[in-house]
């Protein structure tokens, strides 16, 4: 089941991004990783936080992914790289997701999502989501389908 979440949300304009009718457009003219929301105190412990996002492409040189950065206290920051999802060239629509996965006593105090360029181009970036999905006690071994006692929520 997904939920919505009230959360303070800090969105980061960069010189180089555009709207354009129902996603940004970022026209890369170099390596960029490009800051797009940043989630302070998103409440997560012991659960599966889903960064997704479409993401389409017009003469990428190099390549593109999603990246997600989790900062835990008195640990410092980790991330999670969707680099088996790399687009290039030129690509109409995709669906792209990463995972962090956060155990008993992981509890971030704030959440980075990127987009990163590696070369030139233009990008395009909708629907970007943040999901949690919670974990029961229990956990069936097979997590990426649910698993007992799983439930999820959207940011």
């Amino acid at each position: 089941m997904l939920d919505a979440i009230d959360c303070d949300i800090v969105f980061t304009v960069v010189e180089f991004h555009r709207v354009e009718r129902d996603c940004w457009l970022v026209d890369a003219g170099q390596d960029q990783t490009i800051r797009l929301f940043e989630i302070p105190d998103p409440d997560a412990e012991q659960c599966i936080v889903t960064y997704r996002a479409k993401i389409k492409s017009e003469g990428l040189s190099g390549r593109s992914h999603l990246e997600m950065w989790c900062r835990l206290p008195g640990r410092g920051e980790f991330f999670s790289k969707g680099l088996n999802q790399t687009i290039t060239g030129t690509t109409d629509w995709t669906s792209n997701e990463i995972p962090f996965y956060l155990k008993v006593g992981q509890r971030p105090d704030l959440i980075k999502l990127n987009l990163v360029i590696e070369g030139k181009g233009k990008l395009w970036i909708k629907d970007v989501e943040l999901l949690k999905t919670t974990l029961g006690d229990k956990l069936s071994k097979n997590i990426s389908r649910g698993g007992a006692g799983a439930r999820s929520k959207n940011w």
